[in-house]
């Protein structure tokens, strides 16, 4: 698997930073309306993507960075599912 991401890396990490533009702009067009659940869930997914990305390319700051937006991901995905 891993060689897959090497391989396709750039694309992979766009895409992870597009979802997480998307997740935040839904957010914050819908405000209170806005499908929470859904958007923390596509911020998780976007998360482990880039810290699998990172961690490939061994760069600790992003590798941190990301794991931490894993973390608000599953406590935001906790509080809205309650």
């Amino acid at each position: 698997m891993n060689r897959l991401i090497e391989k396709h890396m750039k694309v992979l990490e766009m895409i992870g930073v597009l979802m997480r533009i998307f997740s935040f702009s839904l957010m914050s067009w819908l405000g209170p309306d806005s499908p929470f659940l859904f958007v923390w869930i596509f911020n998780t997914m976007d998360a482990v993507l880039l810290t699998w990305c990172s961690t490939i390319k061994r760069d600790s700051a992003y590798i941190l960075l990301n794991a931490f937006w894993i973390l608000v991901g599953l406590v935001g995905i906790a509080r809205s599912s309650s």
